[in-house]
């Protein structure tokens, strides 16, 4: 359970503590929304016997820099992905994007020129309409929200982020993924960054998904509850050239629920 990110970038919008391991040829891990590297645990470490993996913390999430007024949007992740990656000195890595995270590496890729060498899609936010019915409600609502007292936000968390598996999370793990997002700064940052999603930051690349020029790989948890299969169905559909692979017995925090099968999907992808 131990896991930490020892290194810094100082990026436009915040503080991001990132870090790498292993040996080999680069891969990229982006985390979703409201998670944070720390659900690459298990893949980073598998993965780490013949790549160099690299993650990071989005700002606002995870161990990353979190304040009032921070700009957390997915424009604002845009611009630090592609700047970070720079910074990594990583010109084409393969990069596996899991929910906003998905988001993120396609806008670096259509708006920005970033190259990969393979793009690997987990339960992306990609194609419109997505969220929750209970991020959706959060987003027009986020004021009332963040003035609930801090037991009742941090039991609002909790059960929200149950619901992103299939199969029960184990408490340690769940308190982990809770951390992040309790005290003076990880309250407000979690109604913040769900405050600040709008679907136009897909609406502007969606039509261009065709133009990726690099191998696709696009996973999808069975049981997903937060983004249903369809919208995987639908990605599939506008990336043609794109590799389309069911994950079984799995929700939308497919890592948590079938880590087995997402490493070897990916391994299998990586090296194909």
């Amino acid at each position: 359970m131990e896991w930490e990110l020892a290194e810094v970038y100082e990026s436009p919008h915040g503080k991001v503590r990132w870090d790498s391991f292993g040996e080999g040829e680069a891969v990229v891990l982006n985390h979703g929304t409201p998670f944070s590297s720390f659900v690459w645990r298990d893949v980073a470490n598998a993965l780490s016997a013949r790549y160099r993996v690299y993650l990071w913390d989005m700002p606002g999430y995870g161990t990353s820099e979190k304040f009032e007024g921070q700009d957390v949007s997915l424009a604002a992740q845009q611009e630090v992905f592609t700047g970070w990656l720079r910074h990594c000195g990583l010109n084409e890595p393969s990069v596996v994007a899991h929910d906003f995270g998905g988001a993120v590496s396609l806008r670096s890729a259509l708006l920005d020129g970033v190259k990969y060498r393979r793009l690997a899609l987990l339960d992306a936010v990609s194609i419109r309409p997505w969220g929750s019915e209970f991020f959706n409600l959060v987003n027009v609502h986020a004021e009332v929200f963040a003035a609930l007292p801090p037991a009742l936000h941090e039991s609002l968390v909790r059960g929200y982020l149950a619901t992103a598996a299939h199969r029960e999370i184990r408490s340690d793990v769940l308190d982990r993924l809770v951390a992040p997002w309790l005290g003076e700064e990880g309250r407000p940052a979690f109604y913040r960054q769900i405050a600040q999603a709008d679907e136009r930051y897909t609406r502007e690349v969606e039509d261009r998904y065709g133009d990726l020029d690099c191998p696709v790989l696009i996973g999808w948890g069975e049981e997903d509850t937060w983004i249903p299969p369809d919208r995987g169905r639908e990605l599939a559909h506008r990336i043609p050239h794109a590799r389309l692979e069911w994950i079984p017995r799995a929700g939308h925090l497919v890592q948590e629920d079938n880590p087995a099968r997402v490493t070897a999907l990916i391994t299998e992808f990586l090296t194909s």
